[in-house]
C-alpha cells in the first residue's frame, strides 16, 4: 500500500468522530451545569432558535416557568423516561432530549415543525407489527419484515438490513425500496466503509440520523469545555455532526438523507438497518425514530434464536460423532492416536473436511487429502503462533502457504496440551466464489487536505463482481466448538494415565454444562451443579433454549448411569432435545421426538427429563415431564409440586405420548427444577427429602440465586450422586 494511503487509513482510524466539535443544523445543543442549569457550551445556531443570546444565561431564563418545572422534576429520575420533553419556544413546539456527558447535562432541542410524522394510526398498529416480527421462523423472514415495517414507519426511499461478516464486510440481506430504484439486495460492502471507531459508536448508540447530508456543521462555542479543557463528548448526542468522509460517501451514492438503527446480538454489533432517501432532505419525527429503534431492539432479541436455528443443520450429526469419538477414547485411553484414526468413526468424520492431521505424543498421522507431511507441522505451528488457528484463507495468515490452496485453504487447528506440541487439524480445499460488491472496493482514493491525506470514498457503487480464490468454506461455530471439545478430552487424558477415564469424563461433562447462562429478557435464572464425589461425572444435564417470540425452554435431564458412557449419551440427548425444541410446537412434542431418537439410535438407554416453557411476557408456563422429579412452584402462600402430566422415562416405551401441564408464574413466584440427587439420598427417605425441599422453597427468597443457596444450605445433600438445580423467576 502506498505511503499516502497508509497515512489516510491511520487518519481515518484516529478521526475524533465522538468529539467533532459541531452538530447538525436541524436542532441546537446546550450543555449546562447542574443544578443551576447555567449554559457553558452552545451550538452557534442556538440564539436563532431561542430568539436571544444564550451565552451567560440559564435554562431557567430560556424556558417558561411550567416547562422549567417539568424539566427539573425529570432530572431527578431516569432521563430516558423524560425524553423527549415537549416544550414551547417562541410559540412553536420543540422536542427537548437530555443526556449527561463530561459532568454536564447535554440538552438537544429539535423543532417539531418540519419533521415527518407517521401518524397515530401507525403507532396503534405497533402491537401487530411486533407480533409479525415475533412470528417469523427464519432469519430471512425476520429481516424482510423488519425492512418493510421500518420503511412503512419512516417513509425512507430505501430501507436495507445489512449484516456484518467475521471481517466486518457487510452484505445487504433484506431490502424494501421505492419501485424505481435499482435493487441493492445481495450486494456486499467492504469493512472500510464503516471504520472501527464508527462501529464502536453503533454498538453503544442504537440510532443515528442525518436529515440532510449536504448540511454545514454548526460549531460549538466555546470549542473546549471550560471544566475539562477538552472538546465536549458528543458520542451520545443525536445531533452529533458526522465525519466528512461519510458525507462524501453518501453524496457519491446520491443519498440526501440517511438513518441507521443498530442490530446487536449478545452485546456485539451484528448489523444495521440502513435507511436512505434520495428525493430530498428527510427527517422522521423523534417519536417515529424511537419506534424504529424499538423495532430494531426487538429484532435484536430475536436474532440469537433465529441465527441459531439456521445453524442447526449438521449440529446433531457433529454432536453424535463427537460422542462416538469420546467413547472410543474412553475405551482405549492409552492408544489415543489409534482411537482417532483407525476406528469406525475417525477424527476426519467429526467435521466436514477433506483431510485431517493427528499429532499425539509427537507422532503425526494423516487422513484424507492434506498438505505434504513435512509441511503440516510448520503450517499448524505458524497458524497457532499468529493467533489464527481457525481460518478459511490460510494464505492471508501464512503467505508462504499459498501453494497449498488445493488442499488447505481452510484450516481448523486445536492444540492438545501434553508437552509434545501435539494438535488436531482439519483441512478444506479452496472454493471459488463469485462475490458482488456495491462498487469496486479497491478504488477508494486519498485526498490531500491541510491536515494531511485522508480517505476519499469510491464514486461508483454499481455492482462489481470478482472471483475470490484461496478461500475455503468457512468453519461454523459448532464445528469449532466440537474440535476444541475433542482437544480438551485429549488434553485431560494425557494429563494423567492413572486417572485417565475420570479425566476424560470430566472434560466431556464440561461440554454439557453451560459456562454462562444466557441473558433472557424478563427472566432471572440461576443454576447449580454439584458432581458426585464417587464419580467425576454423571448423567445430569441442564439447558436454556431461547425460542421464537421471546419464549424460553428450561430443561433438566438425567441419563441412567455414571462415568464416560453416561456422559456420551447425555451429549447426544442434550443436542437432540435442543433441535426438537426449536422445531416442535411444544415441550411434550419435543420429548416425543427425543424418545424416538433413543429408540432408533440408542436402544436400551434410559433417561428422565423435564421441560418448562416460559413466556416471560405473560408468565404462562407449559411443563412436560418424562419420568423426572416434579417441578416445584413457590409463591407467597408457600410451595407446591406440579405432579400432573408426568409420563414415563425416555427410552422405556416405543411411543410415550407425553402430556403437557400449564401453570402461571406470577411476578413474585419462582420455579425450581432439580435432579433426584438432591432429595432421594435423604437419611429419612425420599418423601422426607421432598417435604424438606418444599418447605425450603416455600420459606425461601424469590431471587433465584439466593433461593438455590438457601435450598442447598437447608438440605445439605450428600455427594453420593450428582445434584443439579435450576431456579427461574420473572423480572
Amino acid at each position: 500500500m502506498p505511503g499516502g494511503a497508509e497515512d489516510a487509513l491511520l487518519r481515518c482510524a484516529d478521526e475524533p468522530i465522538a468529539v467533532p466539535g459541531a452538530v447538525q443544523p436541524h436542532g441546537a445543543l446546550l450543555a449546562v451545569t447542574e443544578p443551576d442549569l447555567a449554559v457553558v457550551v452552545a451550538s452557534a445556531n442556538a440564539p436563532e432558535l431561542f430568539g436571544r443570546p444564550v451565552a451567560g444565561t440559564s435554562l431557567d431564563q430560556l424556558l417558561d416557568d411550567s416547562d422549567t418545572a417539568r424539566l427539573r422534576a425529570g432530572l431527578a429520575g431516569d432521563l430516558a423516561e423524560v425524553n423527549p420533553l415537549r416544550v414551547r419556544l417562541g410559540g412553536a413546539d420543540v422536542d427537548l432530549v437530555l443526556h449527561r456527558a463530561d459532568g454536564l447535562l447535554v440538552t438537544e432541542w429539535e423543532p417539531v415543525l418540519g419533521a415527518e410524522q407517521a401518524g397515530a394510526a401507525w403507532h396503534r398498529r405497533l402491537p401487530t407489527t411486533l407480533q409479525r416480527l415475533s412470528a417469523t421462523a427464519t432469519l430471512e423472514e425476520l429481516t424482510a419484515v423488519l425492512a418493510r415495517d421500518v420503511r412503512a414507519l419512516t417513509c425512507f426511499d430505501r430501507v436495507m438490513v445489512y449484516r456484518f461478516d467475521a471481517e466486518w464486510n457487510g452484505e445487504v440481506i433484506a431490502e424494501d425500496r421505492r419501485d424505481d430504484l435499482e435493487p441493492f439486495l445481495g450486494l456486499r460492502y467492504p469493512a472500510s466503509d464503516i471504520p472501527a471507531q464508527a462501529r464502536a459508536l453503533y454498538a453503544t448508540n442504537w440510532m443515528r440520523l442525518i436529515p440532510d447530508a449536504g448540511y454545514r456543521p454548526v460549531p460549538l462555542e466555546p470549542p473546549l469545555t471550560p471544566s475539562t479543557g477538552r472538546p465536549l463528548d458528543l458520542s451520545g448526542a443525536i445531533l452529533r455532526s458526522v465525519s466528512p468522509v461519510h458525507l462524501e460517501y453518501l453524496a457519491n451514492m446520491g443519498v440526501v438523507s440517511s438513518m441507521s438503527v443498530s442490530l446487536i446480538d449478545n452485546g456485539k454489533l451484528w448489523g444495521l438497518i440502513a435507511c436512505h432517501h434520495y428525493a430530498g432532505p428527510h427527517r422522521p419525527s423523534y417519536s417515529d425514530r424511537v419506534a424504529a429503534e424499538f423495532l430494531g431492539r426487538t429484532a435484536s432479541l430475536l436474532l440469537p434464536t433465529l441465527v441459531g436455528a439456521g445453524e442447526q443443520t449438521g449440529v446433531l450429526e457433529v454432536a453424535h460423532r463427537q460422542a462416538e469419538l469420546a467413547s472410543a477414547i474412553g475405551r482405549t485411553p492409552r492408544a489415543l492416536a489409534e482411537a482417532l484414526t483407525e476406528g469406525e468413526v475417525t477424527v476426519l468424520d467429526l467435521l466436514p473436511a477433506s483431510g485431517a492431521a493427528v499429532r499425539i505424543n509427537g507422532q503425526l498421522r494423516l487422513l484424507g487429502e492434506t498438505p505434504p507431511a513435512d509441511r503440516v507441522v510448520p503450517l499448524v505451528r505458524a497458524l497457532l503462533a499468529a493467533g489464527a488457528p481457525v481460518t478459511d484463507a490460510v494464505s492471508r495468515v501464512v503467505p508462504e502457504a499459498a501453494d497449498l490452496a488445493g488442499s488447505a485453504s481452510g484450516v481448523l487447528a486445536v492444540e492438545v496440551v501434553g508437552g509434545q506440541e501435539d494438535f488436531l487439524a482439519w483441512f478444506r480445499p479452496e472454493t471459488l466464489r463469485e462475490i458482488t460488491w456495491g462498487g469496486n472496493p479497491y478504488t477508494s482514493k486519498t485526498a490531500q487536505t491541510d491536515a494531511g491525506p485522508r480517505l476519499s470514498p469510491r464514486r461508483s457503487f454499481d455492482a462489481w463482481s470478482e472471483t475470490v480464490r484461496e478461500t475455503a468454506r468457512p468453519w461454523r461455530e459448532h464445528e469449532v466448538t466440537a474440535a476444541r471439545s475433542l482437544a480438551a478430552l485429549l488434553t485431560g487424558t494425557a494429563a494423567s494415565r492413572a486417572e485417565e477415564d475420570n479425566r476424560l469424563a470430566a472434560a466431556l461433562q464440561r461440554t454439557l454444562l453451560l459456562e454462562q447462562l444466557p441473558k433472557v429478557p424478563g427472566v432471572a435464572l440461576a443454576a447449580r451443579y454439584l458432581p458426585s464425589e464417587e464419580d467425576v461425572v454423571g448423567g445430569d444435564w441442564y439447558d436454556i433454549v431461547p425460542l421464537p417470540g421471546g419464549r424460553v425452554s428450561i430443561v433438566l435431564g438425567d441419563v441412567a448411569g455414571h462415568g464416560l458412557a453416561a456422559a456420551a449419551i447425555t451429549a447426544q440427548l442434550r443436542h437432540a432435545l435442543r433441535a426438537h425444541l426449536l422445531r416442535a410446537p411444544g415441550p411434550a412434542a419435543a420429548l416425543d421426538g427425543l424418545n424416538e431418537v433413543i429408540g432408533a439410535l440408542l436402544p436400551g438407554e434410559l433417561a428422565t427429563a423435564i421441560v418448562a416453557e416460559l413466556d416471560p411476557a405473560t408468565g404462562d408456563v407449559v411443563v412436560a415431564n418424562a419420568g423426572h422429579p416434579p417441578v416445584l412452584i413457590g409463591t407467597a402462600a408457600g410451595a407446591a409440586y406440579l405432579h400432573e402430566g408426568r409420563g414415563p422415562a425416555l427410552g422405556l416405551l416405543d411411543v410415550a405420548d407425553y402430556a403437557e401441564t400449564r401453570v402461571h408464574l406470577g411476578d413474585d413466584d419462582r420455579l425450581l427444577l432439580f435432579s433426584d440427587g438432591l432429595v432421594e439420598r435423604s437419611a429419612d427417605g425420599l418423601a422426607a427429602g421432598l417435604e424438606d425441599l418444599r418447605a425450603a422453597v416455600g420459606a425461601g427468597p424469590a431471587d433465584p440465586q439466593q433461593l438455590l443457596d438457601a435450598v442447598l444450605g437447608a438440605l445439605n445433600p450428600p455427594r453420593t450422586d450428582d445434584v443439579t438445580l435450576l431456579g427461574v423467576a420473572r423480572t
